[in-house]
C-alpha cells in the first residue's frame, strides 16, 4: 500500500514578502549574495542548498541531499514558469508536484514518499539565495517545507528570468522539490 503526504504551499504572496522581509543575515554559504546573472544556476543551487541545511541545522535536523530526480522536476518547472508567466504550484496545462515527480520516475518505486515543494522568485537584489531562503524563512508554509524532519532530499530548479512580465533588473525563479521515499 502506497501512502503519501503532498505538502503544497502556495507562494504568489511569497513575490511581495520579499519586498518586507529586510536583510537576509550574512551567511558563511559561498555565493549566497550573488544575483542572478553573474554566476551560474548551479552556483545559485549551491548556495540555496547550503543555506537551507544551515537553517536546518540551526533546529537540529540532518542536511537534506541533493537528488537527481528532485532537480530535473525542479528545474524543468522553474523554466516553465518563466517561459509561460505562471507563477502556481499547478501548471496551466494542470501538472503538479505529484504529476512532475511521478514524470522522472520520484516516487515510482517507493512503497510509501512524502513530497514538497516551494516556489519563489526575485529581481535584481531581492533574486539572491539568501534573499530568497530568508523570505522562506519567513513565511509559516515555506518555513514548515525547509525543516519537516521526513524530508531527507531536495532537488533545487533556478531559472533565470521571472515568472512574470517585469521591467525590473535581472531576476531568477526558484523551486525547491523535498522528498522522502522508502
Amino acid at each position: 500500500m502506497r501512502a503519501r503526504k503532498t505538502t503544497l504551499i502556495i507562494a504568489t504572496t511569497l513575490a511581495a514578502g520579499l519586498a518586507i522581509a529586510g536583510p537576509a543575515a550574512a551567511a558563511p554559504c559561498a555565493n549566497a549574495d550573488s544575483a542572478p546573472g553573474t554566476i551560474s544556476a548551479k552556483a545559485l543551487g549551491t548556495a540555496t542548498l547550503c543555506l537551507l541545511n544551515e537553517e536546518r541545522s540551526h533546529y537540529g535536523l540532518g542536511p537534506l541531499k541533493a537528488q537527481h530526480n528532485l532537480a530535473k522536476a525542479a528545474t524543468g518547472y522553474s523554466k516553465e514558469m518563466v517561459r509561460h508567466q505562471f507563477f502556481d504550484h499547478v501548471s496551466p496545462g494542470g501538472s503538479t508536484l505529484a504529476s512532475r515527480l511521478k514524470k522522472v520516475h520520484y516516487t515510482s518505486t517507493a512503497r510509501a514518499w512524502s513530497i514538497g515543494e516551494n516556489i519563489a522568485w526575485g529581481t535584481g537584489s531581492k533574486a539572491t539565495p539568501a534573499q530568497i531562503v530568508d523570505a522562506w524563512m519567513h513565511s509559516a508554509g515555506h518555513k514548515a517545507n525547509i525543516l519537516d524532519r521526513s524530508y531527507k532530499e531536495i532537488g533545487i530548479g533556478i531559472a533565470l528570468g521571472a515568472p512574470v512580465a517585469t521591467a525590473s533588473s535581472v531576476g531568477a525563479t526558484y523551486t525547491t522539490d523535498f522528498g522522502y521515499r522508502s
